[in-house]
């Protein structure tokens, strides 16, 4: 509507105004009461961080939250307190005044900080945050608080659960399978049931709103600071004053207004639940329960690359949203969405059923299409049948969704490489890319493999950032890497330094440590990624048409004094073209007929400068 406009009026000087600012005051509205709550939540927890106490504490009633927001170190901050440890705050830039530059490596590490602890990014920019659009910030907040507030409610951190279920290994799989969310109700009802409450609460919207059910609630768990009045009193408003009196003496801290309550705000109540789980959530500490529960969850390695998959599916803005991926995939439906998201075209949707899936043999006739698709992407699926997945075979999904990993990574790579010719990339590619990379900026490091140990240290990978993008590492915070703690130190700033960069990574400091060898192909993929887009987008500009009668022109910026023009041409086609030769010859260099056979577009350029 904008660009028809424009047109129509002649140009951009008489362009409409009011088409420029209607998109995020007519289209979206924020909740004030929500807002509210945000900024408490943000001044009790990060009151004492070293940076932001001298902007805090906020004031709800005022926009001085998206102000905070527009430098990218609120938000950052903020993850970090959700899940600690995700971002490594010495790769944060926290000065007063930041530049275009480092606001935009704030918000680029938040977005893919965010992907890494679960949230979903995939409708916000970077622009948005610099922009502080208000209900874009706001739902990204909403996801991160909701995620620190849910990180209890599941097995692994909290076995005393295992109680709301039977003394089943289906029963407890299925508990394995809920959202957090669904937890939190199962848990309400749990206690609900025995104070004597007649009904079910299956939301936190119009099953809570007469405040009914927190009053049960909060008397069965702390009867101690129980008022009478609360279930007596016939004006909910007057109700929900007196339950959140009640919540407070027990040490929840004061979120959400009476108004909120009766009115069925659903993440403000969500919100006031959690509280009352963490202050006290009731459950008996069975040893014999207990343990039960650490036997079913799953050991490090499997729960690692469960993480680590189950984030990557919920980055690739499919509809599903997967909680547990050994519970979600055995429909099958969650794994064709993937497949048809990685690979267009590939799935037949007219053979598939959609979840809630009533018969098993839907299931199965899911399970089996993802098998056959796999075997056609040319994947190694000799002991894999749809059954498999139907029975939540946890070593064999694993198997499968890091060949469908592998599989959107290489693909990604392809896509880059217009002088692929169709030929398909392989990790030796990767692995020579990253050895030649480094050694183009004098540096003598060189790996042999993925599982190369002296990985284990991260030099190599920093000094691989700091190949593709000079300025982003601070070599004055690195560490020799000879101890375990320099090389946490290490691995940590790589994982915030790659994330700043532009690269959505998925791996633990840990993976680095012990060279997990799956998450370090994907770690120097995303980094080869990066650089080859980067290059491919700076070529675009540079070879940009001036005007109608087609002349080049390129930027004004000049290139570095120790290129030339013609080693600059050789250099940039080297870097993209050398990737197709074979193993063997990937250390040759490309001579420059080659690259002026290849790419003559860049010739025409400089023949035109």
């Amino acid at each position: 509507m904008q660009g028809q406009a424009t047109g129509k009026l002649g140009g951009p000087k008489n362009s409409s105004s009011f088409l420029k600012a209607s998109t995020t005051t007519l289209l979206h509205t924020i909740s004030e009461s929500e807002k509210a709550s945000y900024v408490t939540h943000i001044n009790i927890y990060l009151a004492d961080d070293p940076f932001l106490k001298q902007f805090l504490p906020l004031d709800p009633a005022t926009n001085d939250l998206f102000h905070l927001a527009k430098d990218g170190v609120l938000l950052c901050k903020l993850i970090n307190v959700a899940v600690p440890g995700t971002i490594d705050e010495r790769a944060i830039n926290t000065k007063r005044v930041l530049n275009p530059w480092e606001r935009n490596e704030n918000h680029t590490l938040c977005l893919n900080s965010a992907k890494a602890i679960g949230c979903t990014v995939v409708n916000i920019g970077t622009q948005d945050l610099v922009e502080a659009r208000p209900h874009l910030v706001l739902g990204l907040i909403s996801q991160i608080i909701k995620i620190q507030l849910l990180a209890d409610l599941n097995l692994k951190k909290t076995p005393q659960l295992v109680e709301l279920v039977e003394d089943s290994n289906a029963d407890v799989e299925e508990l394995m399978g809920l959202a957090p969310e669904k937890v939190l109700l199962k848990w309400m009802n749990f206690h609900l049931n025995k104070a004597g409450y007649e009904k079910t609460v299956a939301n936190f919207s119009s099953d809570v709103k007469d405040g009914k059910a927190y009053a049960y609630l909060l008397n069965v768990l702390a009867p101690e600071f129980c008022n009478p009045l609360t279930l007596d009193t016939k004006d909910p408003v007057e109700r929900a004053k007196l339950v959140l009196d009640h919540a407070e003496r027990m040490g929840c801290k004061r979120y959400l207004s009476p108004k909120d309550i009766t009115e069925g705000s659903t993440n403000l109540n969500l919100a006031f639940v959690a509280q009352i789980f963490h202050e006290r959530n009731g459950l008996s500490t069975d040893s014999k329960k207990i343990s039960f529960a650490e036997r079913m969850t799953d050991d490090v390695q499997i729960s690692r690359e469960e993480r680590c998959f189950r984030l990557w599916i919920n980055s690739l803005g499919i509809e599903s949203y997967v909680n547990n991926v050994f519970e979600d995939v055995r429909t099958g439906w969650i794994l064709l969405e993937v497949l048809d998201k990685v690979a267009p075209g590939s799935v037949n949707w007219k053979h598939a059923s959609k979840p809630p899936i009533k018969f098993p043999f839907r299931k199965v006739e899911n399970c089996n299409q993802v098998v056959k698709i796999g075997r056609q992407l040319k994947f190694s699926v000799v002991n894999l049948g749809g059954n498999d997945i139907v029975q939540g075979n946890k070593k064999l999904i694993v198997a499968f969704l890091w060949q469908l990993m592998r599989f959107n990574m290489l693909q990604l790579l392809k896509s880059l490489r217009s002088r692929s010719r169709g030929k398909e990339i392989t990790d030796a590619d990767i692995m020579n890319w990253a050895n030649r990379k480094v050694k183009s900026t004098g540096r003598s490091t060189q790996i042999e493999s993925f599982k190369d140990k002296s990985l284990s240290t991260g030099l190599f990978f920093l000094e691989l950032l700091s190949a593709v993008e000079p300025r982003v590492v601070n070599w004055n915070l690195v560490t020799k890497g000879e101890s375990d703690e320099e090389k946490r130190l290490n691995a940590t700033y790589i994982i915030s330094v790659a994330r700043k960069l532009g690269c959505s990574i998925f791996l633990l400091p840990e993976d680095i440590m012990e060279v997990n060898q799956k998450m370090i192909l994907t770690l120097t993929a995303s980094i080869m990624y990066w650089c080859l887009q980067h290059a491919a987008e700076e070529g675009e500009v540079a070879l940009s048409p001036a005007n109608g009668n087609g002349s080049t022109y390129t930027s004004d910026t000049s290139p570095a004094p120790s290129i030339s023009g013609e080693d600059e041409r050789s250099s940039l086609c080297g870097e993209i073209s050398s990737l197709t030769m074979d193993d063997a010859a990937s250390d040759i260099t490309v001579s420059s007929s080659q690259c002026e056979n290849e790419d003559t577009e860049i010739a025409t350029a400089e023949s035109h400068a």
